[in-house]
């Protein structure tokens, strides 16, 4: 009897957060998140915009800048598979306060790197705490949201983070060739910092409560939403209550039994894919521009952030559609779209900076509609027992595969020809396409506890 009054309870709750609107507490939960994971992916390419300067003033190989880029994200590896785990142990709320400590401790370190070797250590342990932060965020907010408007409340969040990505070029435009490449590091710490104590005023996630038995402290979460949204003049619908059953016990085996088996295996391929291509664009891109078409400092950097903008606008769009079109058939349809730009520039053989920003604008702004949403998509195909580390160790997939890219565009770059790249990319997309055609499954308008039993 015990086991089936919690089970209606969890039932209950779920069914309670279903019906909330859209109130400031929940818009609050998402700026504070967001504010970090702004920082996040500010701090991940500010690296991109300082490495021009960098690569000169501490004589680094081409073999080099890639291995320092790649340390970050093979930092983020084993940080999101780590404390993936963890937080379904502790909670999303408790990693989160410990990968914010994290991430301002390792970006002050970075202020004082004095040669390649100790960037790259340094970059690989602040990449714990970013591999970590970003995939329990994005299943701590998507916990929070109803079924029906979940892509567009999710994505407005993660929009934050190409909008981290773009600031990071502009402030590299204005601010690097003035003041040196520290000041990048110094303007993503300071405000990094006010957030700590922020995240000890946000609530843990109710449903991560609810699938731990913890139903009075879960209540009192969505009690205190349902009171604010009262206090605001609306009225709440009688909650459906569905019921969800899930098992007493788990582990990271099951995320390769029954039907998420497929599921893991194809999130991983557009994970890999998406990212070796994108992070490997972005982040050489300022450096290819000022080594091999020797542009100035400054025209280097804004044609960098150039691109980035252009990113912005492809989410912001994304964001506002997804929900109506569906994951499956827009991350199929940008796969292939992304091919033409990178056979574009195969056969034109990428000869002048011009071309490179146009075509490589364009690749970059279709993937990013993918690269930016994946943690949504991940977040949905998981129950809320695998839902973080099912989502980290998909992410950490993102991390192998931004820490190839930037390799390969190293190699390629000094073997073959920077044409080859351009190659190489349209190879990797065509695959993310297919596996996304044939194996994903489409989430939009569902429960997360219907999608995933």
């Amino acid at each position: 009897m015990a086991v089936e009054n919690n089970i209606l309870s969890n039932g209950l709750i779920i069914a309670r957060l279903e019906r909330l609107p859209l109130i400031r507490k929940l818009l609050t939960i998402r700026i504070v998140i967001g504010s970090s994971t702004f920082f996040d992916a500010y701090t991940i390419l500010a690296l991109a915009f300082a490495m021009p300067q960098l690569a000169s003033e501490w004589h680094l190989t081409p073999a080099m800048i890639g291995m320092i880029i790649s340390a970050s994200y093979v930092g983020q590896l084993f940080g999101a598979i780590f404390f993936g785990s963890l937080a379904e142990k502790i909670g999303r709320l408790g990693v989160l306060k410990i990968t914010i400590i994290l991430f301002v401790l390792m970006d002050c370190a970075v202020l004082f790197a004095w040669s390649g070797t100790s960037m790259l250590i340094i970059r690989f342990l602040q990449g714990l705490g970013i591999g970590a932060e970003v995939p329990v965020a994005s299943a701590y907010i998507n916990e929070f949201a109803g079924s029906k408007k979940r892509g567009k409340f999710f994505l407005l969040y993660e929009i934050i983070f190409p909008i981290g990505l773009m600031f990071a070029g502009v402030m590299g435009y204005f601010l690097v060739p003035l003041y040196g490449w520290k000041i990048l590091f110094i303007i993503g710490l300071i405000p990094s910092i006010f957030m700590i104590p922020l995240r000890w005023c946000l609530p843990e996630s109710p449903r991560w409560l609810a699938s731990k038995n913890r139903l009075d402290e879960a209540n009192a979460v969505v009690k205190d939403l349902e009171d604010r949204a009262i206090k605001k003049g609306y009225i709440l619908a009688e909650p459906v209550v569905t019921i969800f059953t899930e098992p007493k016990k788990s582990s990271w085996k099951e995320l390769f039994q029954g039907i998420y088996r497929k599921r893991t295996f194809t999130i991983w391929c557009l994970w890999v894919s998406a990212y070796m291509i994108n992070n490997g664009l972005i982040t050489w891109l300022p450096t290819l521009y000022k080594q091999i078409f020797h542009l100035p400092l400054e025209t280097a950097l804004s044609y960098g952030w150039m691109t980035s903008a252009v990113g912005v606008v492809a989410s912001i769009i994304c964001a506002l559609y997804i929900d109506k079109v569906g994951r499956k058939k827009w991350y199929s349809c940008a796969f292939i779209l992304a091919i033409i730009p990178f056979i574009t520039l195969f056969f034109l053989g990428a000869k002048n900076p011009i071309q490179v920003l146009i075509f490589g604008s364009m690749a970059y702004a279709i993937l990013q509609t993918i690269t930016f949403s994946l943690y949504l998509y991940s977040s949905e195909i998981y129950p809320t027992r695998l839902r973080t580390i099912g989502t980290g160790m998909g992410s950490a997939w993102l991390r192998a595969g931004s820490s190839i890219g930037p390799l390969l565009v190293g190699s390629i770059v000094s073997f073959a020809g920077i044409e080859y790249v351009f190659l190489l990319f349209a190879g990797v997309a065509l695959f993310g396409g297919l596996v996304t055609a044939i194996f994903a499954i489409e989430t939009k308008g569902k429960v997360l506890e219907e999608l995933s039993p």
